[in-house]
């Protein structure tokens, strides 16, 4: 097991983010162009330069680490520790002016998870987890709430449209069993479910740029984050991602998923 995060790395994480969120800042409802990535998924200048200025940083600062980047790739991915990065998640939102989206930081160690941020730089809510740490939204202390049954939960997915085939049934499963399925946060709803406002999130179609910042995030508030299976989550996890508040409904909510 990884040893505690250091107050350096933390400290560095902190002002990875103040550096993307200032730049993100300037083109927000600006009207900038929009392109379209192969996957048809939107790209814009916001996002590019926001990672620029990262591995800017963490070359600058950590010259041996891996860099796994949404719109760069990788760079020494063989790396013993690998910084993932996704300037912008939620793009979709940010060109619709709606500040939703997020910039997430993860640092992981040999695979896994070590570091998380997820930060919102319109609303300046940053919460970061970290391994020895309890996570924190602004610098206090955050929990996730108790919740003892799926039929009073409170679920967010990103879109239903993210689900396909047997996913998609699965995910009407464990919608039509909570008491408010609600769309359209991106990682924002993650941290809303590390402060205790909701219960459960279930996605799928992901990288790790979309999920590696969230697990020390909702681990050190009490949650659990698996994918669908159980399994921990790392580089090399699988594209469905299921968080719940109470760990209590980690295994109601994957039966369903899973149709056991």
């Amino acid at each position: 097991m990884p040893g505690p995060v250091d107050a350096a790395l933390l400290a560095f994480a902190n002002g990875l983010a103040d550096a993307a969120g200032a730049i993100i800042r300037g083109y927000f409802r600006r009207g900038v162009a929009v392109d379209d990535k192969a996957d048809q998924s939107p790209v814009t200048i916001a996002d590019r330069e926001a990672e620029r200025e990262l591995r800017r940083l963490i070359e600058a600062h950590f010259p041996a680490d891996g860099i796994l980047g949404e719109e760069f790739g990788a760079t020494r991915s063989d790396a013993a520790r690998v910084w993932v990065l996704d300037p912008i998640d939620g793009t979709k939102s940010f060109i619709s002016g709606i500040p939703l989206f997020g910039t997430l930081i993860a640092l992981t160690e040999r695979g896994g998870p070590i570091l998380g941020v997820i930060d919102q730089p319109i609303s300046r809510e940053r919460w970061i987890g970290a391994t020895g740490h309890p996570s924190t939204l602004n610098g206090a202390p955050i929990r996730t709430r108790a919740c003892p049954t799926l039929a009073l939960a409170t679920l967010f997915a990103t879109a239903p449209e993210m689900f396909h085939g047997e996913e998609a049934q699965g995910f009407r499963r464990l919608r039509g069993s909570v008491k408010l399925p609600r769309y359209g946060a991106d990682c924002y709803a993650y941290g809303l479910l590390a402060a205790g406002f909701i219960d459960v999130v279930v996605e799928a179609s992901l990288k790790p740029w979309d999920y590696c910042a969230m697990v020390p995030v909702i681990e050190g508030a009490g949650g659990r984050i698996t994918d669908w299976e159980g399994a921990p989550l790392g580089l090399r996890s699988g594209s469905r991602i299921l968080a719940v508040g109470d760990p209590a409904l980690l295994a109601p909510a994957r039966a369903l998923l899973m149709g056991a």
